[in-house]
């Protein structure tokens, strides 16, 4: 048999933190199993969901890399199946038209909880025939009478439900839409899923699933139904946590790599291990370790995982998910030092690429304004004469390296007798902008000379004009 799980969002807002882990889950037993992984989008709630909301979660998947083999397939353009199937339950007599009005149903179900009973609907028009002319209906499911439906859980073990306690549900709405739980099912069994991987938010709906699709002669399917993941403050994650949506982790500077593995920790693991390449979570994931019990986020954590992976992947592969920072910033990193060069210098430096863009902007444009606390301190006048003499023996270098770089810096402190620092931080404020960089042999060896010069001859204008002010 082949392995076919599924990831089945709702578009009606962005892909978030515990959508992207289900789907992780999903997405690695499909692949530690050597099956397919089928995209859906569950939209037939049309009026809440949006083409916006579409197009940010396929845009969150594939960020994440996490690519689908099946798809995207989208359930509003298969109603017609759905109607077909809808229709040979009624046939068969295995559904049937319910005109009781809301109002009515509602009535019941307040003095069922006036009773300490659990509300539902009564069956009242399960077995009638006299079916009244011109008035609005829905299409329930005949749910058994009897019997137990038995889940054996991945993740939770045995499951069961006894079928007193579900009622009819709603397969067809009175406008002629079908439900969720039956198009569910349908989309499973003519999709060949074999495993549904989902939240545990789900687990009330297994149960009617699994009768509909027992009634309509569909193989069922294995299920695994992973536990919410909580805030800091053991509450459910939710916007007041801070970010939730996926794509937000990207705008504020993380590497997918590093939010796939602080996901696949969250509620899985594999002995004390922490850091886990995608190749290693394939080989590795498998559904019966995932714990049933809640996760916490943990912001820090991942924060200390991104950085990890801003410093060991290769500085290329950061380069590509850096530059689209650079982009925000209004910045074309073709018109400086090669982007890997700067993610190597600076990857020590920050936690985010967000950061990174922003404190390595001088690699890339001229700045009209200095720091002003870095100003301030290293480019008084008594820095006038080794930033002018360190100007004019890197304006005399004929090799630009960071040994003749260094070489110069070295020879202008010798030269006037000064320490390091009053040659280098007067020099770094004028080549930088600000009091903060890596080295400077490296620093200035990204930057061209006649960039360096012209900065430095700027920072003795500034000096100048300090001096008569």
């Amino acid at each position: 048999m082949t392995v076919v799980t599924r990831f089945a969002p709702s578009p009606t807002g962005y892909l978030h933190v515990g959508g992207a882990r289900t789907a992780l889950y999903s997405w690695l037993y499909a692949k530690n199993k050597g099956g397919d992984f089928v995209l859906r989008i569950e939209d037939t709630d049309i009026e809440r969901s949006t083409k916006e909301a579409k197009d940010a979660i396929l845009e969150g998947m594939r960020w994440l890399g996490l690519e689908w083999q099946q798809g995207p397939f989208y359930q509003t353009e298969r109603f017609d199946r759905y109607k077909e199937l809808i229709q040979q339950l009624l046939d068969e007599g295995k559904a049937y038209k319910c005109f009781m009005p809301a109002e009515e149903l509602d009535a019941i179900r307040e003095e069922q909880k006036a009773r300490g009973e659990k509300p539902r609907y009564p069956g009242t028009w399960r077995d009638r025939t006299d079916h009244p002319a011109d008035q609005p209906f829905v299409i329930r499911f005949k749910n058994p009478l009897t019997g137990t439906v038995v889940i054996n859980d991945h993740i939770r073990g045995k499951i069961e439900i006894s079928n007193e306690e579900l009622d009819d549900l709603i397969i067809q709405r009175s406008d002629g839409a079908p439900t969720y739980n039956f198009c569910v099912v349908v989309d499973d069994w003519d999709m060949g899923i074999t495993h549904v991987v989902r939240g545990e938010d789900h687990i009330n709906n297994t149960p009617r699933q699994i009768n509909i699709a027992s009634a309509l002669g569909a193989p069922i399917p294995e299920y695994g139904h992973v536990s919410m993941i909580l805030g800091d403050d053991g509450k459910k994650l939710s916007k007041r946590h801070g970010a939730v949506s996926v794509m937000q982790y990207r705008d504020d500077g993380f590497l997918p790599q590093a939010l796939l593995n602080y996901l696949v920790r969250l509620g899985w693991s594999h002995g004390d291990q922490e850091i886990f390449s995608v190749d290693e979570m394939i080989e590795l994931f498998k559904l019966e370790d995932v714990s049933p019990s809640a996760s916490a986020f943990n912001t820090e954590k991942l924060i200390w995982l991104n950085q990890h992976y801003i410093k060991s992947l290769p500085s290329n592969v950061v380069a590509e998910h850096c530059a689209w920072h650079f982009e925000q910033l209004n910045i074309d990193t073709s018109n400086g030092p090669d982007l890997s060069q700067v993610i190597e210098v600076q990857a020590d430096r920050v936690k985010t690429l967000k950061e990174l863009a922003e404190i390595s902007q001088y690699f890339y444009r001229d700045f009209d304004e200095l720091d002003e606390k870095a100003a301030k301190k290293h480019l008084r006048p008594v820095a006038k004469e080794p930033l002018s003499l360190v100007r004019d023996k890197l304006d005399a270098i004929t090799d630009w390296k960071p040994e003749t770089i260094q070489e110069a810096i070295n020879n202008t402190a010798e030269e006037l007798e000064v320490g390091m620092g009053k040659v280098g931080m007067p020099l770094r404020v004028a080549a930088t902008g600000s009091g903060n960089s890596p080295s400077l042999d490296v620093t200035l060896n990204l930057l061209e000379k006649v960039k360096i010069v012209q900065r430095i001859d700027k920072a003795l204008i500034y000096i100048a004009n300090r001096e008569n002010s």
